[in-house]
């Protein structure tokens, strides 16, 4: 029974882009060097999709799904997420990027916003041509995703990605550290 549930558990754990998309929006994949690109401008798409006054359900499900995406990838702070190919955090990474360039292209449709969109699109087309960015390639680069599901970091994988498992690791000293010194050390305390 065990063996049986293991085996179920590592066949969903790499079925990845071989299998279809779930049930949602369906979001383009981003090849590695757009990953990059998309990281940069990622702070303006997401003012210009703050300043919409007029969305809609499909404008709302892209926003929320890449926030939520961003936030399992803890906001994009770990070490290699966007240019380490081995990093638990790149898949996910792929996820909230695709996802924010497929909001931007949907803000070019939309009448409040189609003429700031069209120009930051101009802007990214032009850093990508540039930088070569579609030459650059990864296992991810095909992957297409969905708002109908979450990728999130491969978490047993971080024991064998020495950088994040480097930040975790200093990460948990420092709320320990924090926690003794706010609650203090056993025995030094005074009744």
């Amino acid at each position: 029974m065990l063996l049986a549930l293991l085996a179920a558990t590592s066949a969903q754990a790499h079925g990845g882009s071989s299998d279809p998309p779930p049930p949602g929006i369906q979001i383009p994949s981003l090849t590695h060097g757009q990953m990059a690109v998309i990281a940069r401008y990622r702070g303006d798409i997401l003012d210009l999709a703050q300043r919409q006054t007029v969305t809609d359900p499909t404008f709302r499900r892209l926003y929320n799904h890449g926030n939520l995406q961003f936030t399992y990838c803890l906001w994009g702070l770990m070490p290699g997420s966007l240019g380490d190919e081995e990093s638990p955090f790149n898949e996910c990474s792929h996820a909230y990027l695709a996802t924010a360039k497929a909001l931007l292209t949907y803000m070019a449709t939309m009448p409040s916003a189609e003429r700031n969109a069209k120009a930051l699109i101009s802007d990214i087309d032009a850093d990508m041509v540039r930088s070569g960015a579609s030459w650059i390639l990864c296992q991810y680069s095909g992957e297409a995703f969905s708002t109908g599901a979450v990728v999130k970091p491969r978490w047993r994988d971080i024991f064998f990605h020495l950088p994040s498992l480097a930040v975790l690791l200093a990460a948990a000293t420092a709320l320990t550290a924090a926690a003794w010194s706010i609650i203090g050390a056993p025995g030094s305390r005074t009744a």
